[in-house]
């Protein structure tokens, strides 16, 4: 066969010398159109039996003409004869050749996890179930504990809780981190701190994050979602130690936003780290929102009204509360505490 491409048809073109003269019957040709027709028949009985709809697909798909008036005519009246048969898949080949479109694209099934994160009902409130508030063992040792944050609100709390039989045991470590664990191994120390037995922990940390952390077998630098994930595992690992299999509560306050652009960028991640930690075991750890109550909506000021009256609550570094804001911190964690103990203090 040659690839000489043939010759286009023109007013003057004429049979060949092989071609049969107009009108003159020949047997060959008359033998082809009748194979031809079998054949599309044939197709056309498969793919009714296979996959009708695809028939009417196919006709609904074709520009208008006799070719889709012939498609839906047989199309929609055998729709249903696929339906009733376990075949699928052919109509799309029909629909490509006859139709002249490109079969429809099949998107790939969803992904459907099984197992997940361990949920265990640790997770709930008893609140928000309706059903009554626990109470914990009796409160007789307070531990308040964290960096640079911590202090003066140990103190504070320590006057509001004296005269009410409750031991307030202060353990700040100034300038030290989980993100710097160099300086102190905030994991172990929480260990150590919960072997002394301590009823109940109150946990101010953060002010010196920031430095990378270990992911696996990778570090990520501040202040990402990958950098708040590790950062979220640690203190979820300090609140499961802290919280002794649930005999222990845990006050664990979120930062008050800095003044700086760049430190408020460090707590918003060290918060959205402990808000996601703390959900493990929201039925004995109580995440206070000192942020909100500092910084309302994110907005960092330096005075806020604290009972009627104007109050300056920061140090003039943007990061640490004063005496009158750790005044007005440790009275937040106290009201949070009586709603677990009821009544502390003298």
């Amino acid at each position: 066969m040659s690839d000489t491409p043939p010759d286009p048809i023109t007013a003057e073109s004429r049979p060949g010398d092989g071609d049969a003269p107009a009108g003159v019957h020949d047997p060959a040709r008359q033998s082809t159109a009748r194979g031809a027709l079998v054949a599309v028949l044939v197709a056309v009985v498969v793919l009714v039996a296979f996959e009708g709809k695809a028939v009417e697909r196919a006709g609904e798909r074709h520009e208008a003409g006799v070719i889709r008036t012939v498609l839906l005519a047989v199309g929609r009246p055998t729709g249903w004869v696929s339906d009733k048969l376990p075949f699928s898949g052919i109509g799309d080949r029909f629909n490509e050749v006859i139709g002249g479109s490109s079969p429809p694209t099949r998107t790939a099934p969803p992904v459907v996890a099984t197992g997940g994160a361990a949920i265990t009902a640790d997770a709930f409130d008893p609140t928000t179930l309706g059903e009554p508030a626990e109470r914990p063992r009796a409160l007789r040792r307070l531990l308040v504990t964290g960096d640079s944050m911590a202090t003066p609100l140990d103190a504070e709390l320590a006057r509001r809780l004296a005269g009410g039989g409750v031991r307030v045991d202060r353990d700040p470590r100034i300038g030290t981190s989980i993100s710097q664990p160099e300086i102190v191994d905030w994991p172990r120390l929480a260990g150590e701190q919960a072997a002394d037995g301590p009823d109940a922990v109150v946990v101010f940390l953060g002010a010196n994050e920031g430095f990378p952390l270990r992911d696996g077998d990778r570090t990520v630098d501040c202040c990402g979602a990958d950098w708040a994930a590790a950062y979220a595992r640690s203190v979820r690992t300090m609140m499961a130690t802290y919280r002794q299999r649930g005999d222990v509560r845990v006050y664990w306050a979120l930062l008050p936003l800095p003044r700086s652009d760049e430190r408020r960028e460090v707590a918003r991640a060290v918060n959205a780290g402990i808000r996601v930690a703390g959900e493990a075991y929201r039925r004995q750890v109580r995440v206070i929102d000192l942020a909100e109550a500092f910084t309302p909506g994110g907005r960092y000021r330096d005075a806020m009204t604290i009972d009627g009256r104007e109050r300056v609550v920061r140090e003039s570094d943007g990061i640490h509360l004063n005496q009158a804001g750790s005044a007005h911190a440790a009275e937040i964690v106290r009201r949070a505490i009586e709603r677990d103990y009821g009544r502390v203090g003298g």
